[in-house]
């Protein structure tokens, strides 16, 4: 049993005590680099988080029923689906238990209400771009009678690429065209809802330092995937002139729902662009990788060993 609990545990270091790791992989300059790798790493930290929070109640608290996890939690489900209840254990499992249950319900309150809250958003944004905007045909976009720089992507299963008259007036046409490659791949990839679990997990547990850093690097690294696509498309020099000139204040929406072109850590952007800045070593994704999925094996044994002793067991 203490294998099982060290093992949902351990996925509770990095949220728990992530101040200094979290603030030290924000500020890595490998993850400009590998933003894709530096992406997974943060999405496996949260969700190793929380899968842990509520695999480490579990464990503990079926302890008295079976000396191994799997068969504990199977005893568990056993007696509450036959009558008995929650017989056999003490105030501390009940605790544990009430514990894993209280995070899981709590997660999940969040993650409903802001997918909801963004949702909404997201559509309140799409009416009043089709009310207040024209629809270029030619770009595809919808440009605001606005001399102000605008360029932002209002994502959705009908995504609207929005531009203003300023952003027309002020772009040539390469730097343009780089512009909405790099909105396009934003809506492709359906970033918001990547961004939706840390949007999440931030109101959750605004006080827990891990969950705020990631509030704040994802949608960087968000950034820099788009930016990616788009230099691969329309080439680094547009891209980067671009950013230069778009890169002032917008007084627009902040709303979860949009995601800017240029009101995002712009200075890392543009180093990321110069000539030999995407010197890529080889085997930073791979240790990436391999320490997301080392931190997520834990959690996820724990959650789904009762599965497979229900799935196995003789008989």
């Amino acid at each position: 049993m203490s294998l099982w609990l060290l093992a949902a545990g351990v996925a509770l270091v990095p949220v728990v005590f992530g101040g200094r790791v979290s603030a030290r992989l924000a500020a890595a300059q490998w993850t400009r680099r590998c933003p894709r790798a530096a992406l997974a790493l943060w999405q496996a930290i949260g969700l190793a988080g929380g899968l842990g929070a509520v695999g480490v109640g579990l464990v503990a608290s079926v302890a008295p029923l079976a000396a191994v996890f799997p068969h504990g939690m199977h005893t568990l489900i056993g007696q509450v689906l036959d009558g008995p209840g929650l017989t056999g254990l003490g105030p501390a499992q009940l605790v544990a238990l009430a514990w894993s249950l209280g995070v899981l319900a709590w997660l999940i309150a969040h993650t409903v209400r802001v997918t909801v809250r963004t949702a909404a958003e997201q559509r309140r944004q799409r009416l009043l771009i089709d009310v207040v905007a024209d629809h270029f045909p030619v770009h595809d976009a919808y440009v605001l009678p606005t001399a102000e720089r605008v360029a932002y992507c209002v994502p959705g299963r009908r995504a609207r690429i929005v531009l203003s008259r300023g952003t027309l007036d002020l772009l040539e046409r390469q730097e343009l065209l780089a512009v909405l490659g790099h909105e396009r791949a934003h809506a492709r990839g359906r970033h918001d809802l990547i961004l939706l679990p840390f949007i999440a997990l931030a109101n959750a547990f605004p006080r827990l330092p891990a969950a705020r850093t990631a509030r704040q690097v994802v949608p960087v690294l968000l950034e820099m995937l788009a930016d990616d696509q788009a230099r691969r498309l329309h080439g680094e020099l547009p891209l980067a002139r671009a950013l230069l000139r778009m890169a002032t204040p917008r007084t627009g929406s902040s709303e979860v729902g949009v995601l800017a072109l240029a009101d995002t850590a712009v200075a890392h952007r543009l180093e990321r662009l110069l000539p030999g800045a995407d010197e890529r070593s080889r085997w930073i994704p791979a240790v990436a990788y391999s320490a997301a999925s080392l931190l997520l094996s834990g959690p996820t044994a724990v959650l789904i060993a009762p599965l497979l002793c229900v799935v196995i067991r003789p008989g």
